[in-house]
């Protein structure tokens, strides 16, 4: 049985991806953005094996959590599930890209990372210049590209782990809204899938899924010097370097 970890696990689909691998058997560590929601997080999956507390919006608190994570020992998967939608910019960079970078960068190397994109991040941009200045003109679609092309990034750099993102759909949890259309069970069995299955077709790397098939993603993404550039500006903001 794997042993994964979960960011933004105490509701939605971080929260129901961490019952279903716990229905499975697998071993699983929650995260929570306060020790109030922890205890929701723990109160909604009891089987979990601990819940670990962190603001991904400040910088400080999320290096703080990958030490926590890694004084819990090492983890066969790390789903980077947290995210925000409808927030001012910068929290939007903080959370969306800059923490993901951060906690990869940290927290020990697993056996898969998967990272939840969304398709609107084919609407994005890697203008890198609006990290800095003027962060108001980074966006939610921005953000997901970022995302994105971190995941292909640690795809090229690290071949030994499997390195995916997956669009969940847009499904009825507290950010898609009541009214979404999206299968919500769909919305989190793909990264269940790709965090502990065996199956040949989710041990693969530098792939893009929505509904366990693979899909397309913005050619961007691809671009090595792009890339670089991310990850370089990344480092910049966060005084992280990307292992090498």
């Amino acid at each position: 049985m794997a042993r994964i970890f979960i960011t933004g696990s105490a509701d939605g689909l971080g929260q129901l991806a961490a019952k279903e691998l716990l229905v499975q058997g697998h071993r699983v560590v929650l995260h929570a953005r306060n020790a109030a929601r922890g205890r929701d997080a723990i109160n909604q999956n009891p089987g979990a094996e601990a819940v670990v507390t962190g603001d991904l919006s400040g910088m400080e608190e999320t290096k703080h959590l990958a030490s926590e994570v890694n004084g819990l020992g090492a983890f066969d998967a790390v789903v980077h599930n947290a995210g925000v939608y409808q927030a001012p910019a910068k929290r939007i960079l903080a959370v969306n890209t800059l923490a993901p970078y951060i906690l990869t960068c940290l927290i020990q190397k697993p056996k898969r990372l998967i990272y939840l994109s969304s398709d609107m991040h084919l609407n994005g941009q890697l203008k890198l210049e609006n990290f800095t200045g003027d962060r108001s003109r980074i966006t939610y679609s921005d953000s997901k590209l970022h995302l994105q092309a971190l995941c292909m990034a640690v795809a090229r750099k690290w071949p030994e782990v499997y390195a995916n993102a997956v669009d969940p759909g847009w499904v009825p949890t507290k950010m898609g809204g009541s009214g979404a259309p999206g299968d919500l069970q769909k919305g989190y069995e793909t990264q269940v899938w790709l965090a502990a299955s065996n199956d040949e077709k989710a041990n693969v790397s530098g792939r893009y899924f929505f509904h366990q098939k693979e899909g397309h993603h913005s050619p961007d993404a691809d671009d090595v010097g792009l890339q670089e550039r991310l990850l370089n500006m990344c480092k910049e903001l966060t005084g992280v370097s990307f292992p090498q």
